[in-house]
């Protein structure tokens, strides 16, 4: 018999970057992207934030639920520059 009460969990790190708007008053995401281990979201939010255009990089991680499909509350790795308020999350 299989013990279905075992939940799958999936880790997510997202590395996502920041520019100003075109009206110039406030933040938009320019890039998301996803890796497979931590140390590389953070190495390229670091990267992407040294960018002339980038104001702001994050790199966080996410755990998803493969049954539900739910998806955590970010927890933030690292936080560069110019990002939106943890409450926008």
């Amino acid at each position: 018999m299989l013990d279905n009460s075992k939940k799958t969990e999936k880790i997510h790190y997202i590395c996502q970057t920041y520019v100003e708007t075109k009206t110039g008053d406030g933040l938009q995401v320019e890039k998301q992207l996803q890796y497979s281990l931590e140390v590389q979201a953070k190495d390229r939010a670091e990267r992407e934030f040294q960018r002339e255009a980038c104001i702001g990089a994050d790199a966080y991680m996410l755990t998803e639920d493969a049954g539900s499909g739910e998806v955590s509350t970010p927890t933030f790795l690292v936080r560069l520059g110019a990002v939106p308020n943890l409450e926008d999350f």
